[in-house]
């Protein structure tokens, strides 16, 4: 089995704004699914940060290299500092945020499609101007198309799962579509 060999460029999911610039630094071919692994730069999150969501099959990891990140789970908020770590289990409820500069290494494990999720998600802020937090219809309904398709990976907890679907499928009576 040959793996696929990917460019610094291809690498390197930059946002502009939030949520910064992340890099793919283990892919998920790379590790036979065992896990996709990227390291992030972001500056201040904006308000409470993603929204609250769990990865139904799969736990995601911290590991802070500096600054502070602020990791929201189980409704409590805890502080992990550079040289520290947390691991959130799966389907646990959580989210993050920071409110000074923050480089972290993410891990989620196993991958599944947790990759595919990512580049769609930078697609759709590079190409077709999506913002977080959403600045307006086209931002929610798209974010809630690419949250449902991905629901595996990635399972909305607050706002709730059923307004996404709900969202999502107003998208697709409006034919709207996502980037492979």
């Amino acid at each position: 089995m040959t793996t696929k060999e990917y460019s610094a460029q291809e690498r390197v999911l930059d946002f502009g704004g939030f949520p910064g610039r992340w890099e793919i630094t283990r892919s998920t071919e790379e590790t036979s699914g065992e896990l996709l692994e990227m390291q992030w730069e972001i500056e201040e999150i904006p308000e409470d940060g993603p929204f609250v969501h769990t990865h139904p099959h799969a736990e995601e990891h911290y590991e802070v290299l500096s600054g502070v990140l602020e990791v929201y789970v189980d409704g409590e908020w805890m502080d992990v500092s550079a040289g520290e770590e947390h691991t959130v289990p799966p389907g646990t409820p959580h989210t993050f945020r920071n409110k000074t500069s923050v480089e972290v290494i993410n891990v989620h494990r196993p991958a599944l499609q947790h990759e595919k999720f990512f580049r769609r998600f930078h697609r759709l802020v590079t190409e077709r101007g999506v913002s977080l937090p959403p600045g307006g219809f086209n931002d929610v309904v798209l974010l809630a198309m690419l949250t449902t398709e991905h629901e595996d990976d990635v399972y909305a907890v607050s706002p709730p799962h059923w307004l996404f679907k709900g969202f999502a499928g107003l998208g697709r009576l409006l034919r709207y579509n996502l980037p492979d």
